[in-house]
């Protein structure tokens, strides 16, 4: 991640290029940057507006006075019990101050949306905590501040927002100098530095304000770099380590930005409540997540082969990393429906259809990852539902196919003994058992009360307690809603058998018991009323 001194790196490269010689295009010619307003500078009207760390106390009565009074202005809106918002609290006071002192056009306020529910209501606020940026007092217009959480990110973003987003690069030793000027550069290698595709790399470099942007179109450093089209190359420690090259003369913005912020963060993301809030502001709509306890023993080779095959997947699928020890992410373990006995787990999930897959594997190898999410970003992987479709004649064979929507409807039906079979259709250990099964399930076909079914316990969502690792087995006895019995002998026909009969001829027996019990009862009674 960027450090919290990234301000001071890029602001010492930007020295850097002065000391020699670099020059900057004008503001008009340069990139489409809000820029400073043609009409007379505004007048500071603040005074009568309470400041709280130099940062504007915002109402409904005080809001357009706000705007009129400063012609840049940095709102955020917030919850003051939220997390997120207090983390950024601090940070956000040390950038206004810093910009207080230096600039009296640029302002930083902050609006409590739990008092302030018209506010709330007019700028559509419906995260916390949202950022806004408004211009010449534009109360319709505001321009979004997303994915900053730094003071030195708030004090570039702003800069760019209205002044110069990139450095120009006019020469191959300038170009050099930028490069070693910080461990984490990106440049943008453009044959017209006016409209077209190069604003697609102005707009990514205003919302990316944790890196420095430089951007060139000197034929001299085309030639050096060996570049031969419109590219954007993000250096590292002076070394290129990804490109991205425009399609047919255009770059898609958010694509853009998206691959960008990932080099600002780790190619694997540990959720936890501070990286939470990160991973969200990082617009790539694909997170695949590994549940694993960092407490197991193969967690180092899993995670080590995961870190392997994110870097294929950089700016397309997001990898995310959660401890399923750690007590705090009981939430985001439950929303996946990630069950004890299923890990490790990996599964991803696309943000903007709320879809899951689930990898269709049982170990986390850089092969079945990469075949996991190649398959998903061309189409191919199969979306997780809580239960697949019922099958057509799922109950003609021997065995029947069960699955979430008729599972509680056959398992606990008080008229038959029904013994499961709960498997993953890609375990070596399940492809062997299931011929097994079949066989059982033809002993079984004739006879009345007992049914044998399997179910795809991957595919779908069960709600059982005490559940094991596929493949594993359970007995619901005929008589009961509730009652489940697990099976723990060998997986073979004999004793499926041996265990099938003898709980069938348990529950006859304490189903006979019951019935003499109730009569003897009744007998009881009927004495009772005579002598009565």
């Amino acid at each position: 991640m960027v450090s919290a001194t990234s301000w001071k790196a890029t602001m010492r490269a930007l020295w850097l290029l002065v000391l020699t010689g670099l020059a900057c295009l004008p503001l008009s010619t340069a990139e489409g940057g809000i820029g400073p307003s043609e009409k007379k500078q505004k007048k500071a009207k603040l005074s009568q507006i309470k400041e709280e760390d130099n940062v504007l106390v915002l109402k409904k009565s005080n809001f357009d006075r706000a705007l009129n009074g400063t012609q840049y202005l940095l709102v955020e809106f917030y919850i003051p019990l939220s997390g997120p918002s207090q983390s950024l609290a601090a940070e956000f006071a040390k950038a206004a101050e810093q910009l207080k002192k230096e600039s009296v056009d640029i302002r930083f306020g902050k609006v409590d949306v739990t008092d302030q529910k018209d506010l709330k209501k007019e700028f559509g606020i419906l995260e916390y905590p949202t950022l806004k940026f408004f211009v010449d007092g534009d109360r319709k217009n505001p321009v979004d501040c997303k994915g900053v959480r730094e003071a030195s990110a708030f004090i570039t973003w702003v800069r760019r927002q209205i002044g110069l987003s990139t450095v120009l690069l006019n020469s191959t030793d300038q170009a050099k100098t930028f490069i070693d000027s910080d461990d984490l550069v990106v440049i943008g290698f453009f044959k017209s530095l006016r409209g077209g595709v190069v604003e697609a790399f102005y707009d990514s470099a205003r919302d990316v304000p944790e890196l420095p942007f430089g951007v060139s179109a000197s034929e001299e450093v085309f030639a050096d770099f060996g570049i031969r089209e419109d590219m954007v190359v993000v250096f590292q420690k002076g070394k290129p380590i990804h490109n991205k090259a425009s399609e047919e003369g255009k770059l898609n913005k958010v694509d853009l930005t998206g691959l960008i912020k990932t080099f600002t963060m780790d190619l694997v993301i540990e959720y936890n409540l501070e990286t939470s809030v990160k991973i969200f502001d990082v617009p790539v709509e694909n997170h695949i997540v590994l549940f694993m306890a960092k407490s197991a023993d193969m967690f180092g080779s899993a995670y080590d082969n995961y870190t392997s095959a994110a870097l294929e997947f950089r700016g397309k699928i997001m990898f995310i990393f959660v401890d399923t020890d750690e007590t705090r992410n009981g939430r985001v373990i439950e929303y996946f429906r990630v069950t004890e006995v299923e890990v490790p787990s990996v599964q991803i999930l696309n943000l903007t259809s709320n879809v899951k897959y689930k990898m269709p594997a049982d170990e986390v190898t850089p092969e079945n990852l990469r075949h996991f999410c190649r398959n998903y970003l061309e189409g191919k992987a199969k979306p997780h539902k809580s239960s697949e479709e019922i099958q057509e004649g799922w109950d003609k064979k021997p065995v029947k196919v069960l699955v979430g929507s008729n599972f509680d409807r056959v398992a606990f039906n008080k008229k038959n003994h029904v013994f499961v079979l709960f498997y993953a259709p890609w375990s070596r250990d399940c492809q062997k058992l299931l011929p097994v099964w079949d066989e059982f399930g033809k002993l079984y076909e004739s006879r009345k009360n007992v049914v044998i079914a399997k179910i795809d316990f991957t595919a779908n969502d069960i709600l059982l307690i005490n559940l094991e690792r596929y493949p594993f087995f359970r007995y619901f006895p005929a008589g009961s809603e509730t009652e489940v019995v697990p099976y723990k002998g060998e997986h073979n026909l004999d004793a499926f058998a041996k265990f099938l009969e003898e709980q069938i001829k348990a529950r006859k027996k304490d189903s006979s018991k019951a019935k003499k019990e109730d009569s003897e009862k009744e007998k009881e009674r009927t004495v009772q009323k005579e002598e009565l």
